[in-house]
Protein backbone atom coordinates (compact mmCIF):
# COMPACT_ATOMS: atom_id res chain seq x y z
CA UNK A 1 0.00 0.00 0.00
CA UNK A 2 2.83 2.41 0.82
CA UNK A 3 4.41 1.79 -2.60
CA UNK A 4 1.07 2.34 -4.34
CA UNK A 5 0.39 5.57 -2.47
CA UNK A 6 3.92 6.83 -3.06
CA UNK A 7 3.57 6.07 -6.76
CA UNK A 8 0.31 8.05 -6.89
CA UNK A 9 1.87 11.10 -5.24
CA UNK A 10 5.00 10.79 -7.38
CA UNK A 11 2.89 10.57 -10.54
CA UNK A 12 0.96 13.70 -9.64
CA UNK A 13 4.07 15.81 -9.16
CA UNK A 14 5.93 14.22 -12.05
CA UNK A 15 3.10 15.21 -14.40
CA UNK A 16 3.27 18.76 -13.06
CA UNK A 17 6.99 18.86 -13.78
CA UNK A 18 6.63 17.45 -17.29
CA UNK A 19 4.10 20.17 -18.10
CA UNK A 20 6.80 22.77 -17.31
CA UNK A 21 9.89 22.27 -19.51
CA UNK A 22 11.19 25.61 -18.22
CA UNK A 23 11.45 24.13 -14.71
CA UNK A 24 13.25 21.04 -16.02
CA UNK A 25 16.01 22.87 -17.87
CA UNK A 26 16.31 26.18 -16.01
CA UNK A 27 17.47 24.48 -12.82
CA UNK A 28 20.62 23.29 -14.60
CA UNK A 29 21.49 26.77 -15.87
CA UNK A 30 23.74 27.91 -13.02
CA UNK A 31 25.93 24.76 -12.97
CA UNK A 32 26.16 24.93 -16.76
CA UNK A 33 27.39 28.52 -16.57
CA UNK A 34 30.02 27.48 -14.03
CA UNK A 35 31.01 24.64 -16.34
CA UNK A 36 31.33 26.87 -19.41
CA UNK A 37 32.92 29.97 -17.89
CA UNK A 38 34.66 28.74 -14.73
CA UNK A 39 35.84 25.29 -15.82
CA UNK A 40 38.34 26.49 -18.46
CA UNK A 41 40.07 28.67 -15.83
CA UNK A 42 41.08 25.55 -13.90
CA UNK A 43 42.64 23.70 -16.83
CA UNK A 44 46.21 22.76 -16.04
CA UNK A 45 46.18 24.20 -12.52
CA UNK A 46 47.40 22.06 -9.58
CA UNK A 47 44.28 21.33 -7.55
CA UNK A 48 45.79 19.29 -4.75
CA UNK A 49 44.34 15.90 -5.66
CA UNK A 50 44.34 13.21 -8.31
CA UNK A 51 42.44 13.72 -11.53
CA UNK A 52 42.29 16.56 -13.99
CA UNK A 53 40.35 19.77 -13.49
CA UNK A 54 37.15 18.38 -15.03
CA UNK A 55 37.21 15.36 -12.72
CA UNK A 56 37.39 17.81 -9.82
CA UNK A 57 34.89 20.42 -11.00
CA UNK A 58 32.10 18.31 -12.52
CA UNK A 59 31.42 16.22 -9.37
CA UNK A 60 31.11 19.45 -7.39
CA UNK A 61 28.70 20.92 -9.92
CA UNK A 62 26.58 17.75 -9.86
CA UNK A 63 26.14 18.05 -6.11
CA UNK A 64 25.57 21.79 -6.45
CA UNK A 65 22.50 20.88 -8.48
CA UNK A 66 21.10 18.90 -5.59
CA UNK A 67 22.21 21.36 -2.93
CA UNK A 68 20.57 24.47 -4.36
CA UNK A 69 17.75 22.87 -6.32
CA UNK A 70 16.45 20.61 -3.57
CA UNK A 71 16.99 23.20 -0.84
CA UNK A 72 14.37 25.43 -2.45
CA UNK A 73 11.88 22.61 -3.13
CA UNK A 74 9.87 23.73 -0.11
CA UNK A 75 8.53 26.72 -2.03
CA UNK A 76 5.98 24.38 -3.60
CA UNK A 77 4.65 23.43 -0.15
CA UNK A 78 4.27 27.10 0.77
CA UNK A 79 2.27 27.67 -2.42
CA UNK A 80 0.11 24.60 -1.79
CA UNK A 81 -0.56 25.77 1.77
CA UNK A 82 -1.77 29.10 0.42
CA UNK A 83 -4.06 27.44 -2.12
CA UNK A 84 -5.40 24.90 0.38
CA UNK A 85 -4.04 21.96 -1.64
CA UNK A 86 -1.78 20.70 1.12
CA UNK A 87 -4.60 20.60 3.69
CA UNK A 88 -6.85 18.68 1.29
CA UNK A 89 -4.11 16.10 0.66
CA UNK A 90 -3.34 15.83 4.37
CA UNK A 91 -6.90 14.79 5.28
CA UNK A 92 -6.89 11.93 2.76
CA UNK A 93 -6.11 8.37 3.98
CA UNK A 94 -2.75 8.45 2.14
CA UNK A 95 0.09 7.86 4.59
CA UNK A 96 2.21 10.86 5.56
CA UNK A 97 5.34 8.98 4.53
CA UNK A 98 3.90 8.52 1.03
CA UNK A 99 3.03 12.23 0.83
CA UNK A 100 6.67 13.01 1.54
CA UNK A 101 8.31 10.22 -0.48
CA UNK A 102 6.29 10.96 -3.61
CA UNK A 103 7.54 14.54 -3.55
CA UNK A 104 11.19 13.80 -2.80
CA UNK A 105 11.36 11.02 -5.39
CA UNK A 106 10.10 13.48 -8.02
CA UNK A 107 12.78 15.93 -6.93
CA UNK A 108 15.49 13.26 -7.03
CA UNK A 109 14.44 12.19 -10.53
CA UNK A 110 14.43 15.80 -11.74
CA UNK A 111 17.91 16.60 -10.45
CA UNK A 112 19.39 13.33 -11.71
CA UNK A 113 18.03 14.20 -15.16
CA UNK A 114 19.65 17.63 -14.93
CA UNK A 115 22.89 15.96 -13.79
CA UNK A 116 22.82 13.79 -16.91
CA UNK A 117 22.52 16.92 -19.05
CA UNK A 118 25.46 18.48 -17.23
CA UNK A 119 27.69 15.46 -17.81
CA UNK A 120 26.73 15.33 -21.49
CA UNK A 121 27.80 18.96 -21.88
CA UNK A 122 31.02 18.36 -19.92
CA UNK A 123 32.18 15.45 -22.10
CA UNK A 124 32.98 17.52 -25.24
CA UNK A 125 34.67 20.08 -22.99
CA UNK A 126 37.17 17.47 -21.82
CA UNK A 127 35.60 15.39 -19.06
CA UNK A 128 36.88 11.82 -19.01
CA UNK A 129 35.53 9.53 -16.32
CA UNK A 130 34.66 5.82 -16.05
CA UNK A 131 31.02 4.96 -16.70
CA UNK A 132 30.73 3.31 -13.28
CA UNK A 133 32.04 6.46 -11.62
CA UNK A 134 29.54 8.63 -13.49
CA UNK A 135 26.66 6.35 -12.45
CA UNK A 136 27.83 6.44 -8.83
CA UNK A 137 27.82 10.22 -9.06
CA UNK A 138 24.18 10.16 -10.18
CA UNK A 139 23.38 7.97 -7.17
CA UNK A 140 24.89 10.51 -4.81
CA UNK A 141 22.93 13.29 -6.54
CA UNK A 142 19.73 11.31 -5.94
CA UNK A 143 20.49 10.78 -2.24
CA UNK A 144 21.49 14.40 -1.68
CA UNK A 145 18.42 15.68 -3.53
CA UNK A 146 16.05 13.43 -1.59
CA UNK A 147 17.49 14.36 1.80
CA UNK A 148 17.62 18.10 1.18
CA UNK A 149 14.16 18.15 -0.40
CA UNK A 150 12.75 16.41 2.68
CA UNK A 151 14.42 18.96 4.95
CA UNK A 152 13.24 21.79 2.71
CA UNK A 153 9.63 20.63 2.95
CA UNK A 154 10.03 20.36 6.71
CA UNK A 155 11.33 23.92 6.93
CA UNK A 156 8.56 25.18 4.64
CA UNK A 157 5.92 23.73 6.96
CA UNK A 158 7.50 25.55 9.88
CA UNK A 159 7.76 28.96 8.19
CA UNK A 160 4.60 30.84 7.20
CA UNK A 161 5.76 32.79 4.15
CA UNK A 162 8.22 32.82 1.21
CA UNK A 163 9.76 35.99 2.63
CA UNK A 164 11.02 33.96 5.59
CA UNK A 165 11.74 30.70 3.77
CA UNK A 166 14.01 32.12 1.05
CA UNK A 167 16.49 33.94 3.31
CA UNK A 168 16.57 30.99 5.72
CA UNK A 169 17.52 28.58 2.94
CA UNK A 170 20.15 30.95 1.56
CA UNK A 171 21.66 31.34 5.02
CA UNK A 172 22.07 27.57 5.29
CA UNK A 173 22.96 26.73 1.68
CA UNK A 174 25.77 29.22 1.11
CA UNK A 175 28.00 28.05 4.00
CA UNK A 176 27.27 24.46 2.96
CA UNK A 177 28.52 25.20 -0.56
CA UNK A 178 31.64 27.04 0.59
CA UNK A 179 32.65 24.50 3.25
CA UNK A 180 31.92 21.42 1.12
CA UNK A 181 34.56 22.20 -1.48
CA UNK A 182 32.08 22.07 -4.33
CA UNK A 183 34.05 24.40 -6.57
CA UNK A 184 37.61 23.62 -5.44
CA UNK A 185 39.02 20.87 -3.19
CA UNK A 186 39.38 21.83 0.44
CA UNK A 187 42.96 20.54 0.26
CA UNK A 188 43.77 23.99 -1.16
CA UNK A 189 42.36 25.72 1.93
CA UNK A 190 44.29 26.83 5.02
CA UNK A 191 44.53 24.21 7.71
CA UNK A 192 41.87 25.72 9.98
CA UNK A 193 39.38 25.94 7.11
CA UNK A 194 40.08 22.37 6.04
CA UNK A 195 39.43 21.18 9.60
CA UNK A 196 36.21 23.21 9.80
CA UNK A 197 35.00 21.73 6.50
CA UNK A 198 35.08 18.24 8.00
CA UNK A 199 32.12 19.28 10.16
CA UNK A 200 30.07 19.75 6.98
CA UNK A 201 28.48 16.41 5.95
CA UNK A 202 28.29 17.35 2.28
CA UNK A 203 32.08 17.48 2.03
CA UNK A 204 32.19 13.69 2.35
CA UNK A 205 29.76 13.31 -0.56
CA UNK A 206 31.85 15.61 -2.76
CA UNK A 207 35.04 13.72 -1.95
CA UNK A 208 33.33 10.39 -2.68
CA UNK A 209 32.07 11.45 -6.11
CA UNK A 210 35.51 12.82 -7.03
CA UNK A 211 37.01 9.47 -6.06
CA UNK A 212 34.46 7.71 -8.27
CA UNK A 213 35.30 9.97 -11.22
CA UNK A 214 38.94 8.81 -11.15
CA UNK A 215 37.95 5.16 -10.78
CA UNK A 216 38.62 4.70 -7.05
CA UNK A 217 35.65 2.77 -5.67
CA UNK A 218 37.02 1.15 -2.48
CA UNK A 219 38.75 4.06 -0.77
CA UNK A 220 37.85 5.31 2.74
CA UNK A 221 36.52 8.53 1.16
CA UNK A 222 34.00 6.49 -0.84
CA UNK A 223 32.88 4.57 2.24
CA UNK A 224 32.55 7.71 4.37
CA UNK A 225 30.61 9.46 1.61
CA UNK A 226 28.15 6.59 1.23
CA UNK A 227 27.58 6.23 4.98
CA UNK A 228 27.05 9.97 5.43
CA UNK A 229 24.68 10.16 2.45
CA UNK A 230 22.56 7.26 3.73
CA UNK A 231 22.52 8.62 7.28
CA UNK A 232 21.51 12.14 6.22
CA UNK A 233 18.78 10.75 3.94
CA UNK A 234 17.36 8.52 6.70
CA UNK A 235 17.35 11.38 9.22
CA UNK A 236 15.81 13.83 6.75
CA UNK A 237 12.99 11.46 5.74
CA UNK A 238 12.27 10.62 9.40
CA UNK A 239 12.11 14.28 10.41
CA UNK A 240 10.07 15.15 7.34
CA UNK A 241 7.53 12.39 7.97
CA UNK A 242 7.01 13.48 11.58
CA UNK A 243 6.51 17.07 10.46
CA UNK A 244 3.98 16.00 7.83
CA UNK A 245 2.07 14.07 10.49
CA UNK A 246 1.93 16.98 12.90
CA UNK A 247 1.38 19.82 10.39
CA UNK A 248 -1.97 21.43 10.89
CA UNK A 249 -2.87 19.02 13.70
Amino acid sequence: MLLHETALVFGRYARQTLRSPFQIFFGALMPLLYLLFFGPLLTGLPLGREGDSWQVLVPGLLLQLGLFGASFAGFSIIMEKGWGVFDRMRVTPVSRLALLLGRVLRDAALFVFQAVLLVLVAIPMGLRAPVAGVLIGFGFVALLSASLAALSYTLALKLPSPQEFGPAVNTLAMPAMLLSGLMLPMALAPGWLDVLSHLMPFRYLVDAVREAYIGHYTTPAMLYGLLVALAVTAIAVTVGTRTFRSAGA
